[in-house]
């Protein structure tokens, strides 16, 4: 039995057994200490580039065994809590966890079956191992010779602020959220109703952007229950007058942007997001319609949902460490132009050619480049960072600049001074080494603590100056600072500005479902993403800042949008058609009811001189306590007062 299988055995009693149940022999008979090795990894996604693979069988005497070893083991003994923090920083897929885990508990029986699983072929793991990546850097020569980049003029897209001249705010939001996407919930959410309860949901294109109107509005007055806004103390006219508490709490329960019975199988196992995909495809065909600037940033984005849902992940020292990781390719300017929801590494293995040499970090940087330009500067961080993305993504014009890993490049740290005697020189220390054929350089910086760069197009020349606090002197210095450092901080930042500003008026009611949780997310992206392309827009145009809409009140210009969308039957005008006409005050029509000036306004002693207006009808008095009818208004305060020789609510109100 598996239990009694001991580690280390000297017979050849299971030759003939299946080199599967071998394997699987091999990874039960070893101990548990892998689940607690694996604690101490900072980051579940965190060295993308490992894969394993087979390496070179151990030379030691004690397990050769006159066949060549279908695992790897190390030369000398490393406990596994090292050698994972130490080789393996970061997330590996389930599958390569499992896989990876073999070495280490390799039995001698499963030595002694070498002949038979030599027959058999493995099956290939995407990207090389991490080993062979190592393997590879540390075979590259590293000179202290300049940066030689190839890089040829980047040609703009012909496109100008000028063509979004007259635009509103809504303009901007249709580009991601239109009618067409409004309508398509609509008939789903009602469709999906009618097969399930036998009742129809009833709900129209219009409901519709009232619901979305009404989250966007709640997300910029937050209450801490969503039932408050319906209070009687608390109420908004804006979200009750077009629906019911009840009505409103059945439509977030019952939106679909899909007919569930219409998808086939095999795209729900290829898809683990196929429910909300049509909403998803519709704010990326947005994404993908923004003009493609000469640099980009690529950076993960969590979705914050602790709930059920396809692909959870938990990253620590996030500031939302549980949910759905979000890969995004945004502008210096924070618009995002692309994005992909991670589904494991297979996954992105579908969406990109040849991928055979390609790790994690290097498959997301290739599937997200492949809708910009030639000759764009790509800035990425150390998750995607290493020699192969970086060669990979030459070949097809891109050039990549980030911060690395020190053990991805061994060779070439070895190459560099050592952390303390570029500490013994002070800050604004660098050094730089490149490969021979001068395409890649390696820039090391120490400022409060080193800092490893690689990159493709960018190198420590020329040197610019940056001021940075001294404790010992208690002030500012100057210190030097690499062109590489400069360029990478001012063009990475793209990803965190839009993260930054969808977490300031966020739409997060407490719910249980992924998916409304995902549909409000991505509607929160497009407004920022809509308010960033407004506001750099007028920036080009030489609109002053104050002439510019902050964010909250983009949000809340949308949002009232939304909410005056009107039936194809109702042919009302809007109330701020008919704001400043006294021609509506006719009897048998419901008037919208200006609110009363602040008395700081009323009591001004300039300005407010009394006017006859022409009515048909007389407007009610609006002084507290008056039921009387008068035709004479403030000119400044803009309502009817009574003003008669028995009753003066003119002087009242404006004392």
């Amino acid at each position: 039995m598996a239990d009694n299988t001991p580690r280390r055995s000297n017979g050849h009693s299971r030759s003939k057994q299946c080199p599967e149940v071998v394997e699987l022999l091999g990874l039960i008979s070893g101990d548990n200490s892998e689940v607690e090795d694996l604690s101490d990894i900072d980051d579940v996604v965190g060295d993308p580039e490992f894969q394993p693979s087979q390496q070179e069988p151990s030379g030691s005497e004690e397990d050769s065994s006159g066949c060549e070893d279908p695992f790897a083991q190390p030369s000398k003994p490393i406990s596994g809590r090292k050698r994972l923090r130490d080789e393996h920083k970061g997330y590996r897929s389930d599958r390569d966890i499992a896989r990876s885990r073999a070495p280490k508990r390799r039995s001698q029986t499963q030595q002694d079956e070498a002949d038979v699983s030599n027959n058999v072929p493995e099956e290939t793991t995407p990207g090389p191992s991490h080993q062979e990546q190592s393997k590879k850097a540390r075979e590259m020569r590293w000179t202290a010779s300049p940066l030689t980049p190839k890089q040829a003029q980047f040609e703009h897209e012909e496109e100008t602020a000028q063509d979004r001249e007259d635009w509103t705010p809504l303009d901007y939001i249709e580009q991601y959220i239109d009618k067409d996407l409004m309508k398509m919930i609509a008939d789903c959410s009602n469709a999906t109703s009618l097969a399930r309860s036998g009742y129809t949901l009833n709900t129209s294109t219009d409901e519709i952007y009232h619901f979305f109107g009404a989250c966007i509005w709640m997300s910029c007055v937050p209450y801490p229950a969503i039932r408050m806004y319906w209070s009687n103390g608390l109420r908004f006219p804006a979200v009750t007058e077009k629906f019911t508490r009840d009505r409103f709490f059945r439509l977030r329960r019952s939106l679909k942007v899909l007919i569930d019975y219409d998808v086939p199988e095999h795209r729900r196992e290829r898809d683990k997001f196929w429910k909300v995909r049509p909403f998803l495809d519709r704010i990326l065909k947005g994404c993908k319609s923004q003009a493609r600037p000469e640099c980009v940033s690529i950076d993960e984005q969590m979705i914050p949902f602790t709930g059920v849902c396809p692909y959870r992940q938990y990253i620590p020292m996030k500031p939302n460490p549980v949910g759905v990781k979000n890969f995004v390719c945004a502008t210096a300017d924070g618009i995002v132009l692309d994005f992909d929801l991670y589904q494991g590494a297979d996954a992105l293995l579908e969406q990109v050619e040849e991928p055979e040499d390609l790790g994690l970090g290097s498959l997301v940087i290739d599937r997200l480049s492949q809708t910009l330009r030639p000759n764009t500067n790509v800035y990425c961080d150390q998750f995607f960072t290493s020699v192969q993305a970086v060669e990979h993504m030459m070949k097809k014009q891109m050039y990549v600049t980030g911060t690395v890993m020190r053990n991805r490049i061994s060779a070439a740290v070895q190459k560099l001074p050592t952390d303390k005697e570029m500490k013994k020189d002070g800050r604004g220390t660098s050094a730089q080494v490149t490969t021979e054929d001068g395409k890649i350089c390696v820039v090391k910086w120490y400022d409060n603590k080193p800092v490893l760069m690689m990159s493709a197009v960018h190198g420590r020349e020329p040197e610019n100056t940056c001021q940075r606090w001294d404790k010992k002197q208690k002030r500012y210095v100057t210190i030097p600072r690499p062109s590489i450092i400069h360029e990478y901080n001012s063009k990475m930042g793209g990803v965190d500005l839009v993260d930054r500003m969808m977490s300031y008026y966020r739409m997060n009611g407490r719910t249980k479902k992924w998916t409304l949780r995902m549909l409000m997310h991505f509607t929160d992206l497009a407004l920022a993403n809509s308010w960033l392309l407004y506001r750099k827009d007028l920036n080009l145009c030489g609109t002053p800042k104050k002439n510019i809409m902050q964010f909250l009140e983009f949000r809340m210009e949308v949002a009232m949008t939304f909410l005056s969308q009107r039936d194809n039957d109702n042919n009302n005008s809007d109330f701020s058609e008919l704001e400043d006409d006294p021609d509506i005050l006719v009897q048998g029509k419901k008037s919208p009811v200006k609110a009363v000036p602040h008395v700081s306004i009323r009591r001004r002693a300039n300005a407010h001189l009394p006017e006859a207006v022409d009515l048909k009808n007389a407007a009610r008095c609006r002084a507290k306590g008056c039921s009387g009818k008068t035709r004479v208004q403030c000119g400044t305060c803009k309502v009817f007062l009574c003003l008669q020789a028995g009753r003066n609510c003119y002087r009242a109100f404006h004392t």
